[in-house]
């Protein structure tokens, strides 16, 4: 029997083998750590990968939001916005009501029995609810024509005194003045034998010239602002109501602040103190010789 070492004194040992031997085998430690690392990368690559998605998604919908936000704006761009109906569309009764809490802003210092007597008469207030087309100045002629067919034939007849007007008109601001002045003048109104409108305003005209124009001219109608219509009535005789049957108020338009005729504090006070206020016009709405139009 052999003892000790079985293999041969000449044994070697094989390549692989021996190399095997030879190297250190990593301990646990560094296997660990070796596949952690790996998990870290792989956990990197995914949120990478993740918040990548997350960004897209983000940015499609960002997208989505402009582009929708993008129709809204063209959708109300191409869409007339309503008009909400104009105060002159009611019943002389409520208009009455309307046009006394006006009144009550301008006289405000009045006691109410005082109010009461400056109040003008339902009977004389124009009933236009049958109108139902615009109150621009584009349905002017139409609406006069249809809802006011007395004015209309008198505005076709020449006046027998100068400055004597059948028609009141009562803009807020030289422009619609202006404007109005030249719808009146259509032929449909005036027919060929109406007298002139009269364009009356305080810009650049002094009262001097319109008292000389009233006094050499026969006219149908008076388009002008309260203060100027307000100082020819009051201070002057050259704007005659003799002929006076019609007063329309431009109480549907409204200027670039959306303000009424009668929303404005200085014009609300000329109308009613000056124009409407005037003895012989105020006189005429109480005894119904002339007749109050909210246009």
């Amino acid at each position: 029997m052999q003892h000790g070492d079985d293999l041969d004194d000449d044994f070697v040992p094989d390549d692989l083998v021996a190399l095997s031997d030879e190297e250190e085998l990593p301990d646990a430690e560094d296997i660990g750590e070796l596949l952690s690392a790996d998990e870290d990368a792989g956990e990197v690559q995914a949120g990478q990968s993740l918040n990548a998605a997350d960004k897209e998604k983000k940015r499609k919908r960002r997208a989505k939001e402009k582009e929708r936000k993008l129709k809204k704006r063209k959708l109300a761009e191409t869409i007339e916005p309503v008009e909400a109906p104009s105060i002159a569309a009611q019943p002389p009764v409520l208009l009455a009501d309307y046009i006394s809490s006006m009144q009550a802003k301008t006289f405000s210092k009045m006691s109410g029995i005082e109010l009461a007597d400056m109040q003008i008469p339902e009977t004389s207030i124009a009933d236009t609810t049958m109108w139902t087309g615009s109150r621009n100045l584009d349905q002017l002629v139409d609406f006069i024509t249809k809802m006011l067919p007395t004015l209309r034939t008198r505005m076709g007849q020449r006046s027998k005194h100068n400055g004597a007007p059948t028609l009141l008109f009562v803009a807020g601001a030289a422009l619609r003045v202006a404007d109005v002045t030249r719808v009146l003048k259509d032929k449909r109104l005036r027919g060929e034998k109406g007298g002139d409108v009269a364009k009356l305003f305080a810009k650049h005209i002094k009262i001097e010239e319109h008292v000389g124009y009233l006094k050499r001219t026969k006219i149908a109608a008076a388009v002008g602002t309260p203060g100027r219509l307000g100082k020819l009535l009051c201070d002057t005789d050259a704007l005659s109501t003799s002929a006076l049957t019609h007063i329309i108020l431009d109480v549907s338009f409204r200027d670039v602040k959306k303000r009424s005729l009668l929303d404005i504090p200085e014009t609300r006070d000329e109308v009613f103190r000056t124009v409407l206020g005037a003895p012989k016009v105020f006189n005429g709405l109480k005894q119904g010789t002339i007749q109050l139009v909210l246009l």
